[in-house]
């Protein structure tokens, strides 16, 4: 079974060894991973393309190619997760296919929403929670956006939420391993 490693740990300064310690966890549990960053053959066509696009070619290639998906959807550059890994969970979740997610931050989305925006924020006529501008603030109970958890949901999958020191944000695996646990258990399934 062919697992495509969704996460932000592209843009880590160590996204090789990552990448690596995470295959190695895959292929404990009898999973392939598949990186994002994992060197692929680039049809002809691709040469003249921009580099950003190749790229993102490439990735829904191996999405394509990959039989469920596990991503890490720690917050990332702000209250949720990484837009692109958050894309990639939708667009398997699309294909039918398993996607399962972790977060290395156990605060409810609310929380981190409220934190970011500094306190400038206010209750509305009915009562909901909304920012400066008037707009309303999930309050859902939830790690992140509702699609997210929604889909991850739909899709038979599994969302581990731990919380773990600064320090080890991007570098502890154990909800990952969490999620590798219930993907090899559900193959097991049928």
């Amino acid at each position: 079974m062919k697992v495509y490693l969704a996460g932000p740990e592209v843009f880590l300064p160590d996204a090789a060894a990552i990448a690596a310690q995470k295959k190695q966890l895959c292929a404990q549990h009898g999973l392939e991973g598949i990186f994002p960053t994992d060197p692929r053959p680039h049809p002809a066509g691709e040469a003249g393309l921009a580099r950003w696009y190749a790229i993102y070619l490439g990735n829904e290639a191996d999405l394509r190619g990959c039989d469920a998906l596990v991503a890490n959807l720690t917050p990332f550059r702000g209250p949720s997760a990484d837009p692109g890994t958050v894309y990639e969970l939708g667009f398997v979740r699309a294909l039918g296919r398993p996607a399962l997610g972790y977060t290395n931050d156990a605060r409810d989305f609310t929380d981190r929403t409220l934190h970011s925006l500094g306190g400038r924020t206010d209750r509305n006529e009915a009562g909901r929670l909304v920012d400066a501008a008037g707009m309303a603030i999930e309050e859902h109970g939830l790690a992140d956006n509702l699609m997210i958890e929604g889909g991850i949901r739909a899709a038979g999958g599994l969302l581990v939420r731990h919380a773990v020191p600064e320090a080890a944000l991007w570098s502890d695996l154990r909800g990952f391993e969490a999620c590798l646990k219930a993907l090899a258990a559900m193959r097991a399934n049928g």
